[in-house]
């Protein structure tokens, strides 16, 4: 891997901070994801989100469900190790684009009536991610020190 691309994916000059948002909105978004793709926390599981998806047009519905289950527990459960965390963020704030035009956009900002505030806050916090990076308690950091020498 080119030096350039390495210190791209893996380096980060933030600290605290992004551990304060990684762990939480990880862990939260893991379980989103194992909502729909193992039917856990008494989610539907890949066959009935994927039905779900299909009746608003994301189609084909199974497949729609197994990308939105993976970017969020995949990308949850990465966030959370800040292993690749420039990436996870970027799937993760499109996934919550799609989400937030797909299925909340029309019905007002607030999540009491399904609106979009949850999917923006989460949208937010992974661009946040993708820009800032893993911060100094990251996996990331490792990578870096085994593949891109040291820190810049």
């Amino acid at each position: 891997m080119s030096s350039k691309l390495t210190h791209a994916l893996f380096n980060s000059n933030g600290g605290f901070a992004s551990l304060v948002l990684r762990v939480p909105v990880g862990l939260t978004l893991a379980a989103h994801g194992a909502q729909k793709l193992f039917g856990s926390f008494g989610g539907y599981g890949l066959e009935g989100t994927g039905q779900w998806m299909a009746s608003i047009g994301l189609e084909p519905g199974y497949l729609m469900a197994l990308m939105a289950g993976g970017a969020e527990f995949f990308g949850g459960l990465a966030l959370v190790l800040g292993l690749l965390t420039r990436p996870a963020a970027a799937v993760i704030a499109f996934a919550m684009l799609v989400a937030i035009f797909t299925v909340h956009i029309g019905n007002g900002l607030f999540m009491e009536n399904n609106g979009y505030e949850f999917g923006l806050t989460l949208f937010v916090v992974a661009v946040a991610l993708a820009i800032q990076g893993g911060g100094r308690f990251a996996v990331d950091n490792l990578l870096l020190e085994r593949f891109g020498g040291s820190r810049r």
